[in-house]
């Protein structure tokens, strides 16, 4: 045990699967970037990654690697696939550590589900309840697996963490989990990266590279029905139909479900020469394309948090978001606020950025100053604060 500023420093286990995903979508990036500051502030010899190493690609062999190098202890699985296991543990509960024996006093899993058979203190990270909320956005089989899996990681999880108080909210709500047990933990922008002060000359290549053309206004996320793109597609129609002169619209993010529909609806509004779709973007150039859009445009339905608006505004953009979920929680004063069901509505929030000049610049500012509040240091802190600085933690009954 390793003490720090008063604080007791177990010995702590990563489920790190998400951390081999080479195209990274919020869990991972949230899982990465607090595991890291954690190992930061607590040192890296305190972790130990567990992770099914069996048929998975040498680039992804590699991300782990990395961390070995950095200090933290490996532990990998090397005769059983995790997708596998996820699939059958319910009817067939093998132990989880019958994978990976080595003890640990605390085991962090962050893709919301607790397997059977792990041993000492547990926390899971549940980052919405869009599965309740929202059933009709999620791929059925996804939905299928949370509601087969979130009443039994509520029984076995000493603490649940979330990452805003509306989740937090959402969670007690329709898991009945108590609030007390409940930590919230926000997302953190990593100032590195995310920060106004790219080149021109940087941000002109960035979209060479995914050939945009001039001035844009940007999406980037998951394209996946909650994600409320068709709304925005038909919000850029509006948009374009008053003034034919309007930046075009840059849709940026990995396919989900049922991206299909999005593609259809842009050619049969006749925007295809004005809406771009670039794919996924690679890390390092997010934040060259953010800092270059004119305005960054997020009208999710649902969100457990909101991490795209919240880097955008550290990049110095002026950022459109719902009215809704967690969002409002994110962005303070420093967004402009739409209805996210009615196009009409962020039509006028995107006019509202694009034409008024004097507010665009306050909104740059302010959303500058907002981001300044969330760093990853911040949220290992609480992380650490709230579960090791409890003796009551480790003598509370399971």
């Amino acid at each position: 045990m390793q003490k720090n500023d008063g604080i007791a420093y177990h010995r702590i286990a990563i489920d790190a699967g998400v951390f081999l995903d080479t195209e990274k979508t919020g869990i991972g990036k949230y899982a990465v970037n607090l595991t890291d500051a954690l190992m930061e502030r607590a040192g890296a010899s305190r972790f130990l990654l567990r992770y099914f190493s069996l048929h998975r690609s040498p680039e992804q062999l590699k991300i782990m690697k990395c961390y070995g190098i950095g200090g933290a202890q490996l532990d990998a699985c090397g005769f059983f696939v995790q997708r596998i296991y996820k699939a059958i543990w319910r009817v067939l509960p093998i132990p989880y550590h019958c994978f990976f024996p080595k003890n640990a006093d605390l085991s962090v899993f962050f893709n919301y589900c607790i397997p059977p058979g792990v041993r000492g203190r547990k926390v899971a990270f549940v980052y919405d309840m869009v599965y309740k909320r929202y059933p009709e956005t999620m791929h059925w089989r996804t939905k299928a697996m949370l509601e087969a899996n979130m009443k039994q990681t509520c029984k076995r999880a000493d603490l649940i963490v979330t990452i805003s108080a509306f989740s937090k909210g959402e969670i007690s709500r329709f898991l009945g989990y108590r609030q007390d047990r409940i930590i919230v933990v926000p997302c953190g922008v990593d100032f590195r990266m995310y920060h106004p002060h790219y080149s021109e000359e940087q941000k002109h290549c960035a979209r060479q590279k995914y050939g945009i053309q001039g001035e844009y206004i940007l999406y980037l996320g998951t394209l996946e029905p909650r994600k409320n793109i068709p709304r925005l597609i038909g919000a850029y129609q509006i948009l374009r139909k008053a003034d034919p002169a309007v930046p075009e619209l840059v849709i940026a993010g990995k396919k989900g479900w049922q991206y299909q529909e999005i593609f259809a609806l842009v050619k049969e509004l006749g925007l295809a020469d004005h809406v771009l779709f670039p794919g996924y973007i690679d890390e390092a150039d997010v934040p060259l394309l953010m800092a270059g859009a004119k305005v960054f445009v997020f009208p999710s339905l649902y969100e457990g948090f909101g991490m795209p608006p919240l880097e955008a505004m550290a990049c110095g953009t002026p950022v459109l978001v719902s009215k809704t979920a967690a969002l409002p929680e994110v962005v303070g004063d420093a967004g402009v606020m739409v209805d996210p069901l009615s196009p009409n509505s962020i039509a006028q929030g995107m006019e509202q950025l694009l034409t008024d000049e004097a507010y665009r610049q306050s909104m740059i500012k302010k959303g500058i100053a907002r981001a300044a509040f969330f760093s990853w240091e911040a949220a290992a802190d609480i992380f650490l604060k709230n579960v090791f600085a409890q003796d009551s933690f480790y003598n509370r009954e399971v």
